[in-house]
């Protein structure tokens, strides 16, 4: 690659990272993080680099800014050239003007965690067929190889079962799916890779491992049966000698797997119903039922609670000698709607206040000491084995004889559901030489594009999926289409006697020929459908001819979904209209909630810097106008109520209004309507962003919207009348009952954003103790005024002057001039950063709602990092007491996690890599602990955001918590820097962040037990020690992001565990038919660098 093409290269990574364009000083300063090197445009015959920049117009074009900057983004290339050529090529009933391109790259997510959307990840991968380590390059021949712990004996495509002595669940749970919705972005990240392959697995397979020791059936037997005393509800075979290994230390001797169907009075051995009539469930033998269970504990973790002591066997927890051996069936019954309600599990520490707030009557209290009663309507796993009571529950399905956990059950539903995607019109598929056109299938992305068409009813908007099987795939068959009928005379002749119902061919004025339907017979015009295209039109019947069945292979293209959220208000004239704005002829993404005939959705527009939710957009078309209190500049306003005071100096204020009063009325009628029900249909099952739906705020229901989730337990709420933000859990959500939600609907959000005019300093540079000072004047005052001095609304902002009382006349009385006045702003430290996005953190707490800390502030551009050894200047902070009311220890002397554990040398562990530099490094986390660190991760969430404690003295090489965009993470500081921010390192993410230092809070004991995830590694079997841009990049589109199977190769221990470093191969095993060695492609760049020296 020349010097030139490299310096274009690099520029257009940087502006495609860009979405929203870039300035000229900001491109410089990042191709020079990004290269080390300036951008060389003297060297390429230009002397300035905005006239090098205009010389390449394929890689950069140049837009003007509202303020007139001239700000530079990325040219179409050719994978955002097919969208573009998509919208063109979009045919429609009405013009709507010039198709809008809108950019697709999803932003709404977070992508640091690992997301799930419908299901848990596979629990283990497709092992790789193994070879020796100087196996031919290419995918050659395999063969085994050092750390093959498996017999390959004769395969016909099918993969044995994995019996192996190390902590890698079996791929025989393959279709096994954590959770629905626990957490949003592993479906993102692993949609990509997730090829579903269900190959079947020899039962009775030999081991290696078990060789050389003496084989005992009584004691295998009643180390069995001690395991199934554990596991009541039974598990897969496959993870056996995983449980067997972990709790006696030896491995399980093979012979046992072959007997255990002889063994009918240790256990029951069945074969589930899946496609795979090879997947074996294990049950204890007093319990032979012809209904197995639809959840087996299927998460890694599940099966390894009670194995965490070598020295005692698994038990349950003991009930008391008084305890019930059984449940009522009334009790049952209410238990098993509430779970129900909530398909991705229901912790059962939510139960009691659940099931009061439900039925209105208590829980017994023996029902949580004896959660094994609910066994015959509930599986359970215990995913924080440091602590037994946070247990997750899942309903059995009620259907009889199936076999298989719920989460796989729901997936083959979801699976055949998604086989019978809906067509436009079906009739054709039966009327025209007994010719079918197969079914449309939803992609598998969680966020897939979509051109919407239109839409005359939000339960059916016309749309098209964009993407090589969908559009790209019908262009090539219109392209088809227009040469076949436009070449070959005798093929194109009219179709002579249309029918109702047939398929054709239609010429249009375009001379574009397109698939369509016939819809009505006219006298000699025809309407016909055109079923790609999703439009109706009537043209002259000169113009159809006959379908040649070679276009009958592609589904119809046009496809309907429905939008959450407005299935109430779907033919509401301001809705459609707002929806025809915004949506209709554009390029949207797709975020699919429901994978059913007609998919449930929430489109988002990408578009700008801030996506927008279409959905959520709609729903504030309902809302009267004329309900809302009209802000004028140099207007006083009394009995001003101020509701929430953020971290960084933003509060919002209720006014008088008829919004205000009908709200208050109609929120004391819901309260009074949900004392008379006894019914768990308000309770949220399926949250998603922009949903409205109510929370308690200070004992209260009030209006809430959801802002985010973190999986499918904790999300982020906005209080939409009190403007503040909280962090719950989902059960603590209700849905407005349908008699007061148009009325609820048409009320406007009674928070008013403000900020304190005329004050030195701006909104986010504000110190706790000012933000203090302020809450303590303001909040729970009646009576307060205020004058507004500015109406902000690009920021939707008013800036006021704020009175206590009712003397708004006086200037000298306001707040804002008694603070101006005070010390609060004076020696101000220049530790607190400006924020440059809107403060999200007010939290729930136990004695009702306070104020958070501020989000992190995403800084924009890297500052000159200068290190020093110590806390920021001016820095005072000390650790504030925890909820228990301890002092927090310093980090110095906190207790670290444990080791991460990692399987002898020459083994196979099954990793996903979130972040990848280059062959020489990148970070592997344990596949099998991902659904920890999502329990972990919503459990910091929803601590951190229900404390208001003052950050901590922070210092380098300390462990710390740290708030990091909407989640908080376990990080390592690297260094304080001299401007207030700091760089900390993410344990279990292995990515580096720079961070306010206010954004830091002391780790928590509770969070100090699961291992830090992130472990740094190296590629074996690769030499080169600098890598090249390109061989960089190649290796990140191959790995980061991905699930992937690691051969361990070496360990190099170190003194702390973020040091230390594996050595391993990696091999991509989502290809069913083939293994790609990630070294093998790497090697050819090693070579080629070779060559070069």
């Amino acid at each position: 690659m020349s010097d030139t093409e490299l310096v274009k290269k690099m520029l257009r990574v940087i502006l495609q990272a860009n979405k929203g364009g870039i300035s000229l000083s900001r491109l410089e300063s990042e191709y020079k993080e990004l290269t080390g090197e300036q951008i060389p445009h003297k060297q390429m015959g230009h002397n300035h680099l905005d006239a090098l920049l205009a010389s390449i117009p394929s890689v950069v074009r140049v837009e003007r800014s509202r303020s007139g900057e001239a700000v530079y983004l990325a040219s179409v290339d050719k994978d955002t050239a097919h969208v573009a050529k998509v919208t063109a090529r979009q045919r429609g009933s009405k013009k709507t003007g010039r198709p809008h391109l809108v950019n697709t790259q999803m932003r709404v997510k977070p992508t640091a965690l690992l997301v799930l959307n419908a299901a848990k990840p596979q629990t283990s991968l497709r092992q790789p067929n193994h070879r020796g380590r100087g196996g031919a390059r290419g995918g050659g021949g395999r063969v085994t190889g050092h750390g093959d712990f498996r017999h390959t004996e004769g395969r016909t495509g099918s993969q044995q079962l994995k019996i192996s002595n190390q902590n890698i669940p079996s791929r025989s749970e393959k279709r096994m799916m954590l959770p629905s919705r626990f957490q949003k972005e592993v479906q993102a990240h692993l949609s990509k890779n997730s090829q579903q392959t269900s190959p079947s697995s020899h039962f009775t397979e030999s081991l290696d491992s078990g060789k050389g020791k003496v084989y005992n059936p009584q004691q295998v037997q009643n180390c069995i049966r001690d395991i199934l005393s554990q596991y009541s509800n039974g598990f897969w075979v496959s993870k056996l000698p995983q449980i067997y290994k972990e709790l006696y230390k030896q491995d399980l001797p093979s012979e046992a797997i072959r007997d255990l169907e002889t063994w009918k009075h240790i256990c029951t051995v069945e074969r589930t119903c899946s496609s795979n009539p090879s997947e074996l469930l294990l049950y204890p033998a007093k319990e032979p039922k012809s209904t197995t269970p639809d959840k087996p504990p299927q998460s890694p973790v599940t099966q390894r609670l009670p194995l965490k002591r070598s020295d005692t066997h698994p038990s349950t927890s003991p009930s008391p000698p008084s305890s019930p051996t059984s449940l009522s069936p009334e009790l049952k019954s209410k238990l098993e709607e509430l779970l129900l309600k909530y398909s991705s599990g229901l912790w059962a520490h939510a139960l009691p206040k659940l099931f009061q707030d439900t039925y209105k009557t208590k829980l017994p209290g023996y029902v949580l000491d004896n959660l094994h009663l609910l066994s015959d309507i509930c599986t359970i796993d215990y995913p924080m084995p440091d602590n037994p009571k946070k247990a997750i529950m899942y309903r059995r399905s009620s259907s009889s004889g199936g076999a298989g956990g719920e989460d796989e059950d729901s997936n083959r539903r979801s699976s055949l559901a998604s086989e019978e995607e809906q067509r436009p019109k079906q009739e054709p598929e039966k009327t025209l030489c007994n010719r079918s056109i197969p079914t449309l299938h939803i992609p598998k992305e969680e966020y897939p594009s979509v051109l919407v068409v239109e839409a005359t009813n939000t339960n059916e908007v016309v749309l098209r999926y964009i993407g090589e099987s969908y559009s790209q795939a019908q262009e090539r068959m219109e392209d088809e289409m227009r040469e076949f009928y436009n070449q070959d005379k005798q093929k194109s002749s009219p179709c002579s006697s249309p029918f109702s119902g047939q398929l054709v061919a239609v010429k249009t004025e375009e001379e574009e020929v397109l698939r369509a339907q016939v819809c009505e017979l006219m006298a000699d015009k025809v309407k016909v459908h055109f079923v790609d295209h999703g439009f109706s039109e009537v043209i002259s019947k000169g113009k159809i001819f006959e379908l040649h069945e070679k276009f009958f292979a592609l589904p119809f293209q046009a496809t309907k979904g429905k939008l959450a959220g407005l299935e109430p208000f779907c033919q509401e004239a301001a809705v459609l209209k707002t929806f025809e704005a915004m949506a209709s002829g554009r390029i949207l993404l797709a975020e699919i909630l429901q994978r059913a005939q007609t998919p449930l959705v929430v489109l988002y527009d990408t578009s700008q810097d801030d996506d927008v939710n279409i959905n959520a957009a709609c729903m504030k078309a309902l809302q009267d106008k004329t309900l809302t209190s009209p802000l004028q500049v140099n207007s006083a306003y009394m009995n001003v109520t101020v509701t929430s005071v953020c971290s960084d100096g933003t509060i919002y204020c209720q006014l008088p209004s008829r919004g205000l009063a009908k709200l208050c009325e109609v929120l004391e009628n819901v309260e009074t309507y949900f004392h008379s029900q006894v019914t768990s249909e308000f309770l949220v099952s399926r949250p998603f962003c922009g949903k409205g739906c109510l929370a308690r705020y200070k004992g209260k229901w009030s209006r809430v919207e959801i802002t985010n989730l973190h999986g499918s337990r904790v999300l982020d709420i906005l209080f939409l009348d009190v403007g503040v933000q909280a962090s719950v859990e989902v059960f603590e959500l209700r849905e407005i009952p349908q008699k007061f939600l148009r009325d609820f609907m048409a009320i406007p959000p009674q928070a008013i954003k403000c900020c304190l005019a005329d004050l030195s300093v701006s909104i986010g540079s504000w110190t706790p103790d000012t933000v203090q000072w302020l809450r303590e004047k303001v909040l729970n005052t009646t009576g307060c005024s205020m004058k507004v001095a500015k109406v902000d609304k690009s920021n939707q902002c008013v800036y006021v002057h704020l009175f206590t009382d009712k003397n708004f006349h006086d200037p000298a009385c306001s707040l804002n001039h008694q603070m101006a006045r005070s010390d609060l702003f004076k020696q101000q430290p220049d530790v607190y950063l400006t924020s440059h996005s809107p403060v999200k953190i007010s939290t729930v707490s136990s004695g009702g709602i306070t104020n958070g800390s501020p989000m992190s502030t995403s800084v924009a551009t890297k500052p000159h990092l200068r290190r020093v050894p110590s806390a920021p200047k001016g820095s005072s902070h000390t650790t504030s007491s925890s909820l228990s009311g301890a002092q927090p220890v310093p980090s110095s002397s906190l207790q670290l996690p444990p080791l991460l554990e990692l399987p002898p040398a020459g083994n196979n562990m099954d990793v996903y890599v979130p972040v990848a530099c280059h062959p020489g490094h990148f970070v592997l986390q344990p596949w099998r602990d991902m659904y920890k660190l999502v329990v972990l991760m919503g459990e910091m969430i929803l601590f951190y955001n229900q404390t208001d404690e003052t950050p901590p003295n922070v210092q380098k090489n300390q462990i710390y918590a740290a708030k990091v965009e909407n989640n908080w993470y376990r990080v390592l500081v690297k260094g304080v820097l001299s401007n207030g921010l700091v760089s900390v390192y993410q344990l279990d993410y292995g990515k580096h962040e720079l961070v306010s230092c206010t954004q830091l809070r002391s780790l928590n004991k509770e969070f100090r037990q699961l291992p830090f995830q992130g472990v740094t590694a190296q590629l074996a079997g690769v030499k080169t020690k600098q890598w090249s841009e390109e061989a960089s990049i190649v290796f990140r589109n191959h790995v980061e992001k991905k699930p992937l199977v690691a051969q361990l190769e070496a360990v190099q221990e170190a003194a702390n565990p973020w040091e230390r470093k594996l050595t391993v191969f990696l091999v991509d095993t989502s290809q069913q038919d083939s293994d790609i060695w990630v070294h093998d492609i790497m090697a050819e760049f090693a070579d080629e660098l070779t060559g070069d020296v």
